[in-house]
């Protein structure tokens, strides 16, 4: 360790009377680790910023792996006494989760597909019946075998060829999403020499079961921004590149439609769509251009009979609407409504069967499912009946059915698989997720959905979960999370580990801000580019009124986001730190400005349409105005809890680390400051199914012990 880039000093007194302190005693006692300052010179625009720790962003140098460990030491020292209490809320929130579980089973192309769960295990088996569920067990990929000898384990994009025969997978063992697809023959258990590195993972089977389509990422910058074809049997090296995506701020994929006719290459930026086509029968031919790009034109396609159905923003449909238009002439110009749009629903997706479709929707920030024939002798709504419920269609692979599988669930209501025959409309419960340890009961829990007033007058809803019996006298600690970008909408969902907050006297409220699309189009229209601001403001807003309305107080609140959630978390303690007595940032995008000036960052040009281009002034201007690193000032900051993994992928982990160290630089409190990095993982966190576990156990505990709660 180089004592002039970390002063790690510990007290001798702290040494033998630490076992009884309090985190924030310990803080006091235990000198944190403090980053060399090296100042660099950011100059755009005629503006130059200083950055004292523009050198953490250099993974490969040891003083900066040195540093991040310290900070992990130091974490580790401050929070020692609650360590058996993260192990029990672990094993409290694994034990109300079935260990011996499986999924409900979907049919597709003659085969039962299902994945399991054994008890003690962490990855999933994947397997699959033919014909009937009474047939014999094929496992297709065990993944606990194939995970042993690896820190970080992923298997994704399971793709089996029309004949059923081979198998197409991507892996990651580095947890930086960078896949490897192998092909295993199903029939004899053999995995084919080809690799196919440096994938998204995913792949596509022409007609054929021979000629595979797969998209290569950038290995720099990560994305994805080449479609190749690959036939069964030839050397990697002799794959065909069949489009190459030259923009760098979209990104392709390749699919193919769930009538299985066409394959189907798509690219895709924030707010521009393109799609070619061709025959699944045909993989040797030309992708036709669906429709050009237009600047703004957003659209999707699925395929049915003799027609695609497009679902789009065109002309003017900022909540989208339905279109349709025929194999031959896909042009925009050729293409007919068949749902208009509508300003008070947002459309979000389409299910095609072979008699019916069904359309998803959000109306007042509510999920809908809209369920139609084609011959229109049907039209109606699946019913729902609060205001706090989750509900979407589920995995529905088979076109010729009647049955439409969806899920529901709510705050208290844990989730439900369930098949729905469109043409009797009754309901078969596939699966009911079970919750262990026989203590919990829906009728305990009471959830609501209640609206802030925005300092601009706009009403922002939020939906809240707690036990029955609590007061409103300010008393109670309340935990607020928001994602709040890129459209995303967080909806009131169940969760099991939540419960152990619940249990112990807190309120969870999922604020549903601008920057997400919970009321439409609009909503999320408001809270980006140089509307970003208000996803900020809107949350503050959310704060104060549960405060007013006498949920919590300011000794109780605590604020929780992650990857842009966390880029909130870090605005809202630089404009209202007050607020807050902690506050937990998960893989936080808080270097806004120099994340978006630098172009070789995984996902940056991508991002122009979310946040602004800042090689432009005034987007420059604009970010710089709320970037959370750059607007770090000598004042009070709340209790704090900063995540990161070093191979993350999304948000690189120097954004954390420098955050962390600026604010220890700057803040004017004693108030406790961690930095816990994943030095395996990367942005999703642990793999392995209950590993992550661990990582909420850390958080939650984090906000427990600020509470007083031991136990």
């Amino acid at each position: 360790m180089k004592t002039s880039h970390i002063i790690f000093l510990l007290s001798i007194t702290f040494a033998t009377s630490c076992k009884n302190n309090t985190s924030k005693t310990l803080e006091t006692k235990t000198k944190h680790p403090i980053a060399d300052k090296k100042p660099t010179n950011l100059e755009k625009h005629d503006d130059v910023r200083v950055d004292n720790y523009f050198w953490l962003n250099d993974r490969e140098d040891p003083e900066v792996i040195d540093y991040l460990e310290q900070e992990n030491e130091y974490n580790d020292i401050i929070t020692g006494h609650t360590k058996d209490f993260q192990k029990d809320i672990f094993e409290e929130m694994k034990g109300r989760i079935k260990e011996d579980d499986s999924s409900v089973p979907y049919k597709l192309n003659g085969y039962w597909y299902i994945t399991k769960y054994e008890k003690g295990k962490d990855y999933p088996i994947y397997s699959r019946k033919k014909e009937t569920l009474e047939a014999s067990e094929e496992i297709i990929f065990d993944c606990n075998e194939e995970a042993k000898g690896h820190n970080y384990f992923r298997m994704v994009g399971l793709s089996v060829s029309p004949d059923n025969k081979l198998v197409a997978f991507g892996v990651d063992t580095v947890s930086r999403r960078k896949y490897t697809i192998r092909i295993k023959n199903l029939e004899t258990g053999e995995i084919y020499p080809e690799t196919l590195e440096t994938t998204s993972g995913g792949s596509t089977w022409a007609a054929d079961s021979k000629t595979l389509f797969y998209t290569k990422k950038d290995d720099e910058t990560l994305r994805s921004d080449r479609i190749y074809r690959h036939v069964l049997g030839t050397n990697v090296s002799e794959d065909v590149e069949i489009y190459n995506e030259k923009d760098d701020t979209f990104y392709t994929f390749v699919y193919k439609t769930k009538s299985k006719k066409y394959l189907v290459i798509g690219s895709g930026s924030t707010l521009t769509s393109e799609y070619r086509i061709l025959r699944a029968d045909d993989p040797m031919g030309e992708f036709k251009i669906f429709q050009p790009r237009q600047r703004g034109l957003e659209y999707g396609i699925a395929h049915y009979d003799d027609h695609f159905y497009v679902l789009t923003n065109a002309d003017e449909a900022k909540n989208f609407k339905l279109m349709k238009v025929s194999e031959e002439n896909t042009l925009k110009e050729n293409w007919k409504d068949v749902i208009p749009h509508r300003e008070d629903v947002l459309l979000e997706d389409i299910e095609i069967f072979k008699e019916y479709y069904v359309i998803s929707e959000r109306s007042n920030g509510l999920n809908l499912i809209n369920v139609k024939r084609w011959d229109k002798k049907a039209d109606y709504y699946l019913p729902f009946d609060n205001e706090t419920y989750t509900a979407y269609v589920s995995t529905n692979p088979d076109f010729d059915t009647k049955t439409l599988r969806y899920s529901y669930n709510s705050l208290t209501t844990p989730n439900s698989v369930i098949d729905f025959d469109m043409e009797t409309k009754a309901k078969d419960v596939k699966k009911e997720q079970e919750v262990l340890g026989g203590k919990f009961d829906k009728n305990n829990y009471t959830s609501d959905r209640v609206w802030a007033t925005a300092k601009d007058g706009t009403k922002v809803p939020m939906s809240l979960v707690y036990k029955k019996g609590i007061v409103k006298d300010g008393s109670n600690p309340v935990l607020q999370y928001a994602y709040g970008s890129y459209g995303s909408t967080i909806d009131p969902y169940f969760s099991t580990a939540r419960l152990s907050l619940l249990d112990r006297g807190f309120i969870y409220a999922i604020a549903h801000i601008r920057g997400g699309e919970y009321l439409g189009r609009a909503w999320y229209e408001e809270g980006k580019l140089f509307n970003k601001k208000n996803t900020f403001t809107d949350f503050i807003d959310c704060s104060k009124y549960l405060i007013a309305e006498g949920y919590t107080s300011k000794d109780h609140l605590y604020a929780m986001g992650g990857s842009a959630g966390g880029l909130l978390m870090g605005a809202i303690v630089n404009i209202a730190p007050e607020l807050y007595n902690g506050v937990v940032a998960a893989v936080p995008f808080v270097d806004v400005v120099t994340t978006m000036l630098d172009d070789s960052i995984p996902l940056t040009t991508g991002e122009y349409d979310e946040w602004g281009n800042p090689n432009e002034k005034e987007y420059y201007e604009y970010m710089k105005s709320y970037s959370p690193y750059d607007n770090v000032v000598a004042q009070d900051y709340p209790n704090m809890l900063v995540t990161t993994g070093l191979h993350d992928s999304q948000v690189q982990y120097w954004e954390p680390a420098k955050w962390v160290a600026k604010l220890r630089e700057l803040k004017t409190d004693d108030n406790i400051l961690l930095l816990h990095t994943n030095m395996e993982a990367g942005h999703g966190g642990a793999s392995g199914r209950f590993e992550a576990l661990k990582e909420v156990a850390e958080e939650y505990v984090f906000l427990l012990d600020l509470e007083g709660i031991k136990k």
